[in-house]
C-alpha cells in the first residue's frame, strides 16, 4: 500500500474533457492531457484492501491494488507488468469499459471511488511511449492451427492467447480492415483507429495472419475452415439488431444505428468518402438509452444535426445506487456520457407507437408516455398512461435497442450450431459449441455486453481450445471469483 492516508488526502479527479464547443467538431478524442503528479495522487487514493473486491468486480481479474500501488511508487514499468497480466488490450478498456471494477471498489461504499480507468490507460500508453510494449512471438510452435472468426475484442484476444501458446492463428474478418465493432463500431472520439492499428502491427509481428474481406460461411464454408484447421473459434459478436416492427416502419428515413455509425467511422479513416446516412441539419430521434444510442448522438452533434433526442422505454435511473444493487454489485444508476453532455434530451419512460410519413419518408413520430407495474410473483410490465400520446417531428430515426445474437445463417447454419433460449451459440464450460472442435467467445456466445467480458471471453476459450488441442494447457487462468454479470 503507497500511502495509507491518500484517501483522506485527495478527491476523485479526471482529466478535464475539451469544451463541448470544440471536441462536436471534431472525432478526436474527448480528453485533454493529465499530469503524473495528479495520477499518482490518484493511486495513493487505493487502499490496498485485505478483500480486494475490484478484483471480483473485474472480468478480467485485473491485478488493480498492485498496479496502483507501483504507479504511485513511479515504478511505471513494473505496473504495466502487472497490467498485462490478466488483460491483453488495457488501450481499448482503459477507454471503452464502464469499468465495474470501480463499482465494486471498496472506497465507493461512501466515497468517489478509485478512478481505476484513468490509470490503465495511462499505465498502458506510458508502456507504449517508453517503447516497452514489443512483439512477443512465441518461442515454438507446436503444428496446431487455429482459425478464428472475427476480429472484435473477443476474436483478438482469443487470437493472442493462442499464439503465445504456440499454434498457429489464422483470423478471418468480413471487412475490409481488422477490428471489428473496435473499428466500425465505436466512434473515434471514444476511441481514435490508430490506437486500434498500433496493436494489429504488433499482432502480425507475432505471427498472426489476418485474412480480410473474407466471411466466413459466405466466402469460406464452414465445412472448409473445419477441414483445414484443427479447431475452430466463432467470434462473430452478436450482430443482429433489435427492431421496431411497429406501422410506418417502412418508410425511409428509419435506419438501424449501426449502420449509421459503421459509415461514419468509415469516413474518418477514409475508407469512404460520404455517410451514406447523414445527420447534417436534421431533427434526429434515437430510439435506445444505452452506449449504442449514446454514441449515435454525439455522431449527430458531430454531423451537424438540428436537433437530438433520445427516447428510452424504461424509466429514468436514480443517481445513487439503488436499495436492490447493494455494493459491490454492479448498479443500475443514471450515467451521463461525454454525448449526452453535448446536448439534446433525454425521455424516459416513453412507447414508441408509430411512425408518421409523407412522400414515403418519415416525418413524425407518435408516442405515449408508459408506467411501470410490479406485482408479486409476476414479471415487471408496463402501461400506457391515457392521454399522454404526443407527436414528435423528425427527419432521421436511429434505432440504437440492442443485439439479438449473432447472424442465424451463414456459418452458424451451415455448421449446424445449436443456440440457446436467447439465440446466441450455445456451449459447454468449455466453450465448445455442439460441434466437436468448434468453440465460441464473447457476444455470439454470451449475448450483447462489454468489451471486458469480450477479452474475458476470448482468453477462456483460448485456454478451452490449447486444452483440446493439447491435452493441456498453460494459458493463465483467470484468477478470481465472478459478481453478477454486468
Amino acid at each position: 500500500m503507497g500511502k495509507p492516508t491518500g484517501f483522506m488526502e485527495h478527491d476523485r479527479q479526471l482529466p478535464d474533457r475539451r469544451p463541448v464547443e470544440e471536441r462536436v467538431g471534431d472525432f478526436k478524442e474527448i480528453y485533454r492531457p493529465f499530469s503524473e503528479a495528479s495520477l499518482r495522487d490518484q493511486a495513493s487514493r487505493c487502499m490496498d484492501c485485505g478483500v480486494p473486491t475490484c478484483n471480483a468486480g473485474c472480468p478480467l481479474g485485473n491485478r488493480i491494488p498492485d498496479w496502483n500501488d507501483e504507479v504511485y511508487q513511479g515504478r511505471w514499468e513494473a505496473a504495466y507488468k502487472q497490467l498485462m497480466a490478466t488483460n491483453n488490450f488495457p488501450e481499448f478498456t482503459g477507454r471503452l469499459c464502464p469499468a465495474p471494477c470501480e463499482e465494486a471498489c471498496v472506497l465507493a461504499i461512501n466515497a468517489p471511488a478509485v478512478t481505476i480507468e484513468q490509470i490503465e490507460k495511462t499505465i498502458i500508453e506510458r508502456a507504449f511511449a517508453q517503447g516497452w510494449v514489443r512483439p512477443q512471438p512465441p518461442s515454438r510452435r507446436t503444428g496446431k492451427t487455429v482459425a478464428v472468426v472475427g476480429s472484435g475484442p473477443a476474436g483478438l484476444a482469443c487470437a493472442q492467447q493462442l499464439n503465445s501458446a504456440g499454434h498457429t492463428v489464422v483470423v478471418f474478418e468480413r471487412d475490409a480492415r481488422p477490428g471489428g465493432i473496435l473499428r466500425y463500431g465505436i466512434p473515434d472520439f471514444k476511441l481514435e483507429k490508430q490506437i486500434v492499428d498500433r496493436r494489429l502491427v504488433l499482432m502480425e509481428k507475432e505471427g498472426i495472419t489476418f485474412k480480410t474481406g473474407i466471411q466466413a460461411g459466405v466466402d469460406l464454408s464452414g465445412e472448409t475452415l473445419c477441414a483445414d484447421f484443427d479447431a475452430l473459434v466463432v467470434c462473430c459478436g452478436a450482430t443482429r439488431p433489435r427492431d421496431l416492427p411497429i406501422p410506418g416502419r417502412e418508410l425511409d428515413g428509419i435506419h438501424y444505428a449501426m449502420n449509421f455509425l459503421t459509415g461514419q467511422n468509415r469516413v474518418v479513416s477514409g475508407e469512404a468518402p460520404t455517410v451514406s446516412v447523414n445527420a447534417a441539419g436534421k431533427h434526429v430521434i434515437v430510439i435506445g438509452g444505452g452506449d449504442t444510442g449514446s454514441d449515435c448522438i454525439g455522431t449527430s452533434h458531430r454531423q451537424g444535426a438540428a436537433s437530438v433526442v433520445n427516447f428510452e422505454l424504461l424509466p429514468m435511473p436514480a443517481e445513487d445506487r439503488p436499495e436492490s444493487q447493494p455494493w459491490p454489485f454492479w448498479p443500475m444508476r443514471l450515467r451521463t456520457s461525454s454525448s449526452h453532455e453535448e446536448g439534446g434530451s433525454r425521455n424516459w419512460n416513453i412507447l414508441t407507437k408509430r411512425f408518421i410519413g409523407e412522400t414515403g419518408r418519415v416525418r413524425a413520430i407518435e408516442t405515449v408516455q408508459v408506467q411501470w407495474a410490479e406485482e408479486a410473483g409476476q414479471p415487471v410490465r408496463f402501461e400506457e398512461i391515457p392521454g399522454s400520446e404526443k407527436t414528435w417531428p423528425v427527419d432521421l430515426v436511429l434505432l440504437a435497442m440492442g443485439f439479438a445474437g449473432p447472424e442465424p445463417g451463414t456459418l452458424v447454419a451451415q455448421l449446424d450450431l445449436a443456440l440457446d433460449a436467447r439465440g446466441n451459440l450455445s456451449t459447454g464450460n468449455d466453450y465448445m459449441t455442439s460441434r466437436a472442435g468448434v468453440f465460441a467467445a464473447g457476444d455470439a456466445r454470451r449475448g450483447q455486453s462489454l468489451i471486458v467480458w469480450a477479452i474475458s471471453e476470448g482468453r477462456e476459450a483460448a485456454r478451452a481450445v490449447d486444452r483440446f488441442l493439447m491435452d493441456r494447457t498453460d494459458l493463465p487462468e483467470k484468477g478470481c471469483c465472478d459478481l453478477p454479470r454486468v
